[in-house]
């Protein structure tokens, strides 16, 4: 089913919570946010590919070595982040996204707007925190 989005449509909570709109809504954000992960890591990848170290001073070298590291690291977060998007995607289309996967409460359309990759309510996002913190001071 295709539906149209009005240019300045926003999710509203005056309307039902993921109706049509909202879900191709949230559906365009993230293959914006996908797109903009995918452009940002082929200018990494090119940069990255512009052959090895050649700075002679130690000190350019070691600069030139943690920039690499960075936009390395920085790529991983985006490959993980990509992942998690299709990951929503998938939701958008079995008819999930948008609710909690331990509840199954409507997950709420400003943690959506916020982290539209959210997959728990605040409340069991809240909880699963406060269970890595007990286990984690053993």
């Amino acid at each position: 089913m295709m539906v149209t989005l009005p240019p300045d449509y926003r999710p509203s909570e005056d309307e039902p919570f993921m109706n049509p709109l909202q879900v191709e809504y949230f559906r365009q954000k993230l293959f914006r946010w996908r797109a903009d992960l995918l452009r940002e890591a082929d200018g990494t990848l090119a940069s990255l590919s512009q052959g090895g170290i050649h700075e002679a001073d130690i000190t350019d070298r070691a600069s030139v070595e943690t920039d690499r590291a960075l936009e390395l690291r920085t790529r991983d977060r985006a490959r993980k982040l990509i992942a998690k998007i299709d990951q929503a995607l998938a939701r958008i289309d079995n008819g999930s996204y948008g609710y909690c996967e331990e509840t199954d409460e409507p997950i709420g359309l400003k943690r959506l707007e916020a982290r539209p990759i959210a997959t728990l309510s605040i409340e069991a996002q809240e909880r699963h925190e406060r269970m890595e913190r007990v286990y984690r001071d053993d």
